[in-house]
């Protein structure tokens, strides 16, 4: 019976993988069908809410049109280092290895926004949110744990009566910052994890099922019942599924929030040397206000821009971001960055040369 059902739900995955593919290219046609596109992104779904609406408005005030496409990050990474498009966007900072193979020489990581990866489930009929602990999470995630009636689950939930059922894990199946971020925090805070699973864009699953993005793993979840996985928090939000209160590092168990990542990057950007290059992790942050799965999210650019007018727009449109855009945040559930990292991000864009330029 269990096999039938493993079963019935690979189907879905795929079905689900065809219809994200489907959507990704009806929006890069209903791009182009509205006229030349000025530039050309992709990589991030865990952003892909907010920059959506960014490029939108963006082309309203300015008629500068953006085309993204939301295939995660390791396949914005590729892109971006084989020249394929303008800009690339990411949650997981390239390693020194990825930024050697680049075509177009040094690459930037620009913070835009910051988000959370939340762990979301499907359990019926419980009415507050499930509490759980960096180590019952990856025991979760790494098969130790396979009822949702485990003492080790029900223990941190006293008030909740969890039903005897299996547990079904969803994790995403293409490269991916949402997976990076959701592993480097529990290699942060699991010892154990970090020396067998590890953490990566892409990671070898002790069991589960995978999905295609965001959109993937949230559609996987809500469909199943029992399954629990790990998305942005927009996401899980568009999708009204349930999250759980995460245990931090201060020993206080807390939802995520606009103001509990905010909490987590505030000490980060404090700590930030002067010339950084913005390639840092914020997991498991001190601090009793603190979400403990927190993380920048990047978009990556070279640094020497081969045309002068498609540089030129990308660094108006960065600036905007900056600025403008980064009012927009909140309302989707992504903090801004602290106003003193915006600022010494605008001050690294001046650094993009454009004198590489023919």
């Amino acid at each position: 019976m269990r096999a039938l059902k493993l079963a019935a739900l690979m189907l879905l995955a795929v079905a689900c993988a065809k219809e994200d593919a489907n959507n990704s290219g009806t929006a890069s046609s209903t791009a182009s069908s509205h006229g030349s596109v000025d530039l050309t992104g992709a990589g991030a779904t865990f952003p892909y809410p907010l920059y959506s609406k960014w490029f939108s408005e963006y082309a309203g005030s300015t008629g500068v049109k953006i085309n993204y496409q939301s295939i995660g990050s390791g396949g914005g990474i590729r892109q971006l280092s084989e020249g394929t498009v303008d800009f690339g966007a990411s949650d997981s900072p390239m390693s020194d290895e990825e930024m050697s193979k680049a075509k177009g020489g040094p690459i930037l990581h620009i913070p835009t926004v910051l988000g959370a990866v939340v762990i979301t489930y499907n359990v019926p009929r419980l009415s507050v949110p499930i509490n759980l602990t960096a180590k019952t999470i990856a025991d979760i995630f790494s098969g130790r744990i396979t009822k949702w009636s485990d003492t080790r689950i029900t223990s941190l939930n006293p008030v909740l009566t969890l039903p005897n059922t299996d547990i079904l894990v969803v994790h995403r199946s293409d490269g991916s910052g949402t997976t990076y971020i959701f592993t480097d925090y529990l290699s942060t805070a699991v010892p154990a994890w970090a020396t067998s699973v590890g953490k990566g864009k892409e990671v070898k699953w002790p069991v589960g099922l995978g999905a295609k993005g965001n959109e993937g793993v949230a559609g996987q979840v809500k469909q199943t019942p029992g399954a629990i996985g790990y998305v942005e928090l927009a996401y899980a939000k568009q999708n009204s599924l349930a999250t759980a209160a995460i245990t931090n590092k201060a020993g206080k168990t807390i939802l995520a929030s606009v103001p509990s990542v905010t909490a987590a990057a505030a000490a980060a950007a404090k700590a930030l040397p002067a010339n950084t290059d913005y390639r840092i992790s914020i997991v498991n942050a001190p601090g009793a206000d603190s979400y403990p799965i927190s993380s920048f999210t990047w978009i990556l650019v070279y640094q020497h821009q081969t045309d002068a007018a498609k540089g030129r727009k990308l660094i108006d449109f960065l600036n905007w971001a900056l600025t403008e855009g980064e009012a927009e945040a909140p309302p989707l559930d992504y903090a801004p960055l602290p106003s003193a990292m915006a600022a010494s991000v605008k001050a690294r864009l001046t650094t993009i040369d454009l004198a590489a330029s023919k």
